[in-house]
């Protein structure tokens, strides 16, 4: 026990400190650490190169190497971007923002009077685009607590500066997100964390299959909720552009499996197009199939 709550004073300690640095600093500290990751063996490098080579069997080892190479830098600098987002004012981290694309669509779905579901995943920052998102509305923000308390306990401050507020992946924190939607408010929520079989379907994801939460597809079946999909994703010169876009109509199906693979098919088309700004050392694909060997 005494051990986790250094860890986790630890961890506080060095997201504050990343944040002391300015933006370009920040940067350079974050692809110093990404390029670690991939140069010494550790299980961040070996969960993406086995997710990369399931996930793409027609690269060649090279290319998967080479890929699996970017996506931990950017990993890296994910991380300490998401230092300075927590810990300094809002209107600072927004600055970083140059570009946003389809902001119609959040504010059409904000003001459907119908409860608005933001999908997101782990693609660029995601702490990024909370903020944006809360800069509209106040959504509740789903999330998955991490181990430790003290980082925990940390986080929960830091995550709802904008007046948002933030729901775990608890039954208490789902009910909360459910009660949100339905009164028509907002809500955040990340399409890919891996949920209990019980609460999953396995859909089409590249070229496997995925076990994915049915939770949005069950809140937005028959039209009750406007669903759409949000990330924020670096560009070139380190600033970010955000996007906003409108999800398939069959993800309103009554049918929440199909709901849930037009979720899955949607998130696969964004990662496609930044494949490397997605966090593939995630172990995403634990739970296979019946008869499938695990792959980690």
């Amino acid at each position: 026990m005494r051990v986790k709550k250094l860890k986790g004073k630890i961890a506080v300690a060095f997201i504050r400190l990343f944040a002391l640095f300015p933006w370009c600093l920040v940067e350079k500290i974050g692809c110093l650490v990404g390029y670690l990751m991939w140069w010494f063996p550790n299980r961040s490098r070996q969960v993406a190169l086995i997710n990369l080579s399931k996930c793409f069997p027609e690269l060649s080892q090279t290319q998967i190497n080479r890929l699996a190479k970017q996506t931990l830098i950017n990993q890296g600098k994910t991380l300490a971007e998401s230092a300075c987002a927590w810990c300094w004012p809002p209107k600072k981290t927004l600055a970083v923002i140059k570009q946003v694309e389809g902001l119609d669509v959040l504010q059409r779905a904000i003001s459907s009077g119908k409860g608005a579901v933001g999908i997101t995943s782990h693609l660029g920052n995601w702490e990024i685009l909370n903020h944006y998102y809360s800069s509209y509305c106040n959504p509740v923000i789903f999330y998955r607590p991490p181990k430790l308390k003290e980082l925990d306990d940390f986080l929960k401050i830091r995550r709802v500066q904008m007046g948002n507020r933030v729901a775990p992946s608890t039954k208490e924190g789902i009910l909360s997100v459910i009660k949100e939607i339905r009164r028509g408010g907002c809500a955040g929520i990340p399409a890919d964390p891996e949920p209990a079989r019980s609460s999953g379907v396995f859909v089409p994801f590249f070229a496997t299959q995925v076990l994915t939460s049915k939770f949005v597809a069950s809140m937005v079946a028959g039209h009750k909720a406007v669903a759409f999909v949000g990330h924020a994703i670096r560009l070139d010169d380190g600033s970010y552009k955000v996007i906003f876009e409108d999800v398939p109509d069959t993800i309103y199906s009554d049918d929440t499996a199909q709901g849930a693979a037009v979720m899955g098919k949607t998130i696969e088309n964004c990662v496609r197009r930044w494949p490397t700004q997605y966090m593939w050392s995630m172990k995403r694909f634990k739970n296979r199939p019946e008869g499938e060997q695990r792959w980690y």
